[in-house]
């Protein structure tokens, strides 16, 4: 790796095998890989529960909510008033973009999913990967997975 600070972001499509790559490549590389994990850890930091920050994972990525979020984040950083007028979903998105950033500070590593390209898109020293699959291999990858029929898969 040319930069040992490099963080790699893994978006992906479901059942398209993101997690899967990006286990790959940070056991190849030697660094740490964060997928839920950061969900756990946003919800430690910030004091929300898990099960509610499991409960809004990944919902904020249109581009309407992100933006209204970050122009928010971004003109008043968390000032009290700003943040306690917020919905929850926001306040759930601004906890978890937080984390990111703060695991990002501490080193060269994997992210997946939870909207990292995004939290980190002011840095340098990203890599932006995306993996996506078509429909067919998408629908047997989760069937075979979870043990579903593939009209389960599908749905």
């Amino acid at each position: 790796m040319a930069n040992k600070k490099t963080i790699i972001t893994i978006g992906r499509q479901f059942g398209s095998g993101g997690h899967e790559i990006g286990a790959t490549i940070a056991q190849d590389l030697g660094i740490n890989l964060y997928d839920k994990e950061m969900l756990k850890r946003a919800a430690k930091e910030s004091g929300f529960c898990e099960e509610m920050m499991e409960s809004h994972d990944e919902r904020p990525t249109n581009s309407f909510l992100y933006n209204l979020v970050m122009d928010t984040y971004s003109a008043n950083g968390y000032s009290t008033a700003s943040f306690l007028d917020m919905p929850l979903n926001h306040k759930v998105f601004l906890a978890q973009f937080d984390a990111i950033k703060k695991i990002a500070d501490e080193g060269p590593c994997v992210m997946v999913g939870r909207c990292a390209d995004y939290a980190l898109e002011d840095r340098k020293n990203v890599i932006n990967v995306f993996i996506y699959a078509d429909m067919d291999q998408r629908i047997r990858r989760i069937a075979q997975k979870y043990d579903l029929t593939d009209a389960k898969a599908k749905d």
